[in-house]
């Protein structure tokens, strides 16, 4: 069984219209042979690369996640990197800007929660949240920019050629980013609200906001589609994820890693001079040692350290 990420793929300077694209699972795939093998199989290979990378320590990745309230970002994030090594994983996710933040630029929260060297930073929501969600509901008149800027017509087209140029330093910067946006359909969206409500484990994730931003469905639809269409490029893409069923979602996103990460191709860093330097000392040191001595000495120690807690 093969799973193609091309279709998925927005390329660079196309235009885009989510009527296009399907939130469904593709009906060929075998769901039973993703969850038992390939999923499991694609997650043990990323955290071995992420091993690597966080040993090497010259690249960064960063994972964007876009998309309509309920379409899964935060379990599709638990899933795919539950067995990552929390050292080597960043998760950060964007509400609506502080008083603080509101007082910087708007890139200035973004730059400060970018992951360092070694690690892979998840960002649920992300900057592009003052392309679509400031744009759709006029929120820059209660920010704090001069009235130039919030007058100026080209102030969308500014931005995202702001945010394209940003993305691109952080590339040639050995940062790779992985932009996805997890398509979801309307009545899987309703769906899920109302379990929220309905189910008493899930309380905590309803929102009355959720309710209120479905009334802009269409208004968002446009707006991300406009979004895609315009920041899609070759040194940071877009993927359109179909996302109303969450296993598929979820070996997407995998594959996506993987590939990521395979093309970086990270090495475990060779051992340094200074230790090398160093061997026959440390050959040395241990010529002399019974190891069996050795052993009984550690276990004797150990037994001593339990009966005086």
């Amino acid at each position: 069984m093969k799973i193609s990420l091309d279709p998925y793929l927005i390329r660079e300077k196309s235009k885009v219209s989510l009527k296009d694209f399907s939130t469904k699972a593709d009906p060929k795939i075998n769901r039973e042979e993703v969850e038992q093998n390939l999923f499991p199989n694609i997650t043990k290979k990323i955290c071995e690369l992420q091993e690597k990378l966080w040993a090497e320590n010259k690249h960064g990745v960063i994972i964007v996640f876009q998309g309509m309230d309920a379409a899964g970002k935060d379990s599709a994030v638990k899933r795919v990197f539950s067995d990552v090594n929390p050292a080597g994983l960043s998760i950060v996710s964007f509400k609506a800007p502080s008083t603080e933040e509101l007082d910087h630029d708007y890139l200035w929260r973004i730059n400060k929660a970018l992951p360092p060297r070694g690690v892979i930073g998840v960002f649920n929501r992300s900057h592009y949240e003052d392309v679509v969600t400031v744009r759709l509901h006029n929120l820059l008149n209660k920010g704090t920019l001069p009235d130039e800027i919030i007058n100026d017509l080209d102030i969308w087209k500014d931005r995202y050629e702001q945010i394209c140029n940003w993305e691109k330093y952080l590339y040639q910067n050995g940062f790779r980013m992985i932009k996805i946006f997890l398509h979801v359909s309307k009545d899987e969206q309703r769906r899920r609200l109302a379990e929220r409500i309905i189910n008493p484990e899930k309380h905590y994730k309803f929102d009355l906001s959720d309710i209120r931003e479905r009334q802009y469905w269409d208004e968002y639809q446009s707006l991300y589609s406009d979004m895609l269409s315009r920041s899609s490029t070759k040194y940071a893409p877009w993927y359109v994820l179909p996302a109303d069923n969450k296993w598929y979602t979820r070996i997407l996103i995998a594959m996506l890693v993987e590939n990521t990460l395979n093309t970086i191709d990270p090495k475990f860093p060779p051992m340094s001079d200074n230790v090398k330097s160093q061997i026959q000392t440390i050959q040395e040191l241990f010529e002399d040692v019974d190891i069996k001595e050795f052993s009984e000495m550690l276990r004797k120690l150990s037994k001593g350290k339990n009966r005086n807690k």
